[in-house]
C-alpha cells in the first residue's frame, strides 16, 4: 500500500508540474501574441513613413528637374533677348534699353527670375538630401521589425523563451534604428 501511495503522490506532483509549466507556457504565448501585434502595428507606422519618404525622394527629384528646365528655358530666352541687344546697340536706342530690361527681368523676377528659380532648385535638393540620408535608416530597422516578430511567432511555436527575448531585443535594435532614421541624431 505504501508503494501505492508513492506512486500517486508521485503522479500528483507532476500533473501539478505539468500544470505549472502549461500555465507559464500559456502565458509566454499570450504574451507574445500581444507583443506581436503590437510590432506588427509599429512596422506598419514605419512602412508608411518609408513611402513618405520614397515619395518623398521622388517628388522633390522631379520637381527639381522642373525647376531647373524652366531655368534653363529662362536662360535660352535671356540670351536671345541679349544676342538681339547686341544687334540693335548701335541702331536703336529705346528698343536696346527695351531688351535689357526684358534680360534683367529674366534674372530677377521674384517668383520665376533666375535667381528665385536656382533658390527653389537648392532647397529642393537639401529636401532630397535630407530624405536620402533617412530612407536607408528607416529600410533597414522595417526589416529588423519583421526578423523580431518572426523571431516572437517562433517562441510561440517552439515555447522558447530565448526567441522570445530575442524578439524583443531586435525591435528595441530596430526602434532605435527607426528614430535614427526619423531625427537623424548623429
Amino acid at each position: 500500500m505504501a508503494l501505492a501511495d508513492s506512486l500517486l503522490n508521485q503522479l500528483r506532483k507532476s500533473a501539478e508540474q505539468s500544470k505549472e509549466i502549461k500555465t507559464t507556457t500559456s502565458k509566454l504565448k499570450s504574451k507574445a501574441a500581444l507583443i506581436i501585434s503590437v510590432f506588427a502595428a509599429i512596422y506598419s507606422i514605419n512602412a508608411f513613413i518609408s513611402g513618405q519618404i520614397n515619395s518623398s525622394i521622388l517628388n522633390t527629384t522631379i520637381d527639381i528637374n522642373d525647376t531647373y528646365a524652366f531655368y534653363q528655358a529662362k536662360s535660352i530666352k535671356q540670351t536671345q533677348y541679349e544676342l538681339a541687344a547686341d544687334d540693335v546697340i548701335a541702331k536703336d536706342e529705346k528698343r536696346y534699353n527695351n531688351y535689357r530690361a526684358i534680360i534683367d527681368r529674366y534674372d530677377n523676377e521674384p517668383v520665376d527670375g533666375k535667381k528665385a528659380l536656382l533658390e527653389k532648385a537648392h532647397k529642393l535638393e537639401q529636401i532630397r538630401e535630407h530624405a536620402k540620408h533617412q530612407s536607408p535608416f528607416i529600410g533597414i530597422a522595417g526589416s529588423i521589425m519583421q526578423i523580431a516578430i518572426v523571431l516572437l511567432t517562433a517562441s510561440i511555436l517552439s515555447e522558447g523563451i530565448a526567441l522570445f527575448w530575442g524578439g524583443i531585443l531586435a525591435m528595441i535594435f530596430a526602434i532605435t534604428i527607426m528614430s535614427q532614421g526619423l531625427f537623424l541624431w548623429f
